[in-house]
This record gives C-alpha cells, sequence and structure tokens, in this order.
C-alpha cells in the first residue's frame, strides 16, 4: 500500500486501498453515519472529521497487510467508535469481535453493524470484565501504553496469535518498558497515515519470569 498524501477523501482512500466499490460504498455509509452521530455523541476528535478517510479509515485498514492470516477471529480492544474493528469488519474475512465499555459507542457500532451488514459482534463492559475467548489477531488504537495493552490482551491470545497495536512517538520506550516484564518478537512498520506513528506486530509473546523464580530455577 503506497503512502498517501495528507489529506484525502474517499476516491483518495479507494486509490491507497485500492477495495472493491461495493466496499468503498460500505465505508462510505460508515462515513456517513458517522457525521451524523457525531453530533450529538463525541465518537471521534472533532478536528479530525474533515481528514477522516486518512486518519481513521485507512490508518485502520493499513492493518489488514499485517497479519498472517487472512481470515479467523480477531479481536479489538477498546474500540470507540469502530476504528480499527468495523474497518476490519467491512474490509475483511475475519470474524470481528469489538470490546467497549461505552454503551452510545457500542450502540453506533451495532447499528453501522447492521446497515454495512458488517461480520461484527460488539461486546459492551471493560476489558477486564470481559469473559476472555481466544483470538487469532488482537488489535489496539490509541487505548493505552504497550505494557498494559499485553496486560489486557494476553488473557485472549493463543500461542499463534498476532497483535497489532497503532502507535506515536513514544513507541521505542514502551517497547524498552513492556520488554522488562514480556518476551515477543517485535516487528516494527512505519504507519502510512503519520510520520510520527508506527503499527506493531507482535508474536511468540510469553511473560518473564519474575526474577526471583529465575533465581530459584538457576540454584
Amino acid at each position: 500500500m503506497a503512502d498517501v498524501d495528507p489529506i484525502l477523501g474517499a476516491a483518495g482512500f479507494h486509490a491507497a486501498s485500492n477495495v472493491s466499490r461495493e466496499t468503498l460504498a460500505r465505508l462510505q455509509s460508515y462515513a456517513d453515519l458517522l457525521t451524523k452521530w457525531q453530533k450529538a455523541i463525541n465518537l471521534v476528535g472533532k478536528s479530525t472529521l474533515p481528514d477522516l478517510w486518512r486518519r481513521h479509515m485507512l490508518d485502520s485498514f493499513q492493518l489488514l497487510s499485517l497479519p498472517s492470516v487472512t481470515g479467523g477471529r480477531w479481536l479489538d480492544l477498546g474500540s470507540g467508535a469502530g476504528f480499527p474493528a468495523l474497518v476490519v469488519a467491512i474490509c475483511g474475512d475475519f470474524d470481528v469481535h469489538a470490546i467497549e465499555s461505552d454503551q452510545r459507542k457500542c450502540l453506533f457500532m451495532g447499528n453501522v453493524s447492521r446497515e454495512t451488514s458488517a461480520n461484527l459482534t460488539v461486546h459492551r463492559g471493560r476489558i477486564e470484565e470481559i469473559s476472555p475467548f481466544p483470538a487469532d489477531v488482537i488489535s489496539a488504537r490509541a487505548l493505552a501504553p504497550l505494557d498494559r495493552l499485553l496486560e489486557l490482551a494476553a488473557p485472549f491470545a493463543h500461542a499463534g496469535t498476532e497483535f497489532l497495536f497503532l502507535k506515536g512517538q513514544d513507541v521505542d520506550e514502551e517497547l524498552t518498558k513492556a520488554s522488562k516484564c514480556w518476551n515477543m518478537e517485535v516487528e516494527k512498520h512505519r504507519s502510512v497515515t503519520s510520520e510520527d506513528g508506527s503499527v506493531l506486530k507482535i508474536t511468540r509473546l510469553c511473560r518473564r519470569s519474575p526474577p526471583e523464580e529465575a533465581d530459584n530455577d538457576n540454584g
């Protein structure tokens, strides 16, 4: 997927993503509903609305090129207005699940899912309160620092789970902190929508043994 200009509309998104006309029409319905609901509910930052197709649609869409699988269960944590959960559900072939604690945002995602025939299941509640179920891909966008994200995501992971996290300029600092508690393989991909942004693809995640346990093992 090629880099795009800082500002773009639906046509620019289409050129960058190469989705079908039918998929673009479904995303347009999503964008229209978001603009309508935004008047009553703060779904996304007001300043980002004029650049919705880059800041939210394309930012979410770029994740679809990274998993090693093209289907299975995709879990998005703290989905908010549905980014990236709804974009993945509309554009991909995954069984997408979204966890969100805000009831109004859950209602919005449910409405968009029905209107666009997206394969999305919405779970309302705090992530820690949802009964864990295994996911093949786990994503999150602007939710929490990496060490906290991994704590939240780990109960839903299996040995082959791939984690995709959209991160900003503090990504290296977050990786250093998280590596104190977790062993993991990390790929860092430059974001196509932000000069300071990156997407982390994490695999082979496992918790490090506490120092005292490691000492005992060596003894």
